[in-house]
């Protein structure tokens, strides 16, 4: 019985960590994007002009995705977002930032072989 019962408990446990994390990260229904501050920014200003899957997969650091907007605000008419900004750029920094890469940095050109610049 007493084996009956841990098992219970250790089931219950894992049930609610599992929970907990799927409720870390509520998506909105129709955009994909996570619900979190700046959610309704985001989704009025980027979903104007394009879907919310090229947000969703264009993973940008903070400064990329400033110069992004400004690329936007140059040549595609994407108006002032003013006091909006920094709201957006916080929302879309901390939930579409790059994830890790798969591929280590090339080698800097003095650890590179040299060429071979004649065959034999």
């Amino acid at each position: 019985m007493a084996i009956l019962k841990k098992t219970i408990f250790i089931f219950s446990l894992i049930a609610l960590s599992c929970s907990y994390v799927n409720a870390k990260d509520i998506l909105d229904k129709n955009t994909g994007f996570v619900i979190d501050t700046g959610f309704e920014l985001v989704r009025a200003n980027c979903t104007a002009c394009h879907s919310s899957g090229l947000v969703i997969q264009n993973r940008m650091n903070r400064d990329t995705w400033l110069e992004t907007i400004r690329w936007m605000q140059k040549t595609q008419g994407l108006w002032p977002l003013g006091d909006s900004e920094k709201a957006i750029l916080d929302y879309l920094a901390k939930h579409y930032s790059p994830t890790a890469t798969g591929r280590r940095k090339n080698l800097p050109a003095h650890l590179m072989p040299a060429l071979l610049t004649q065959f034999n």
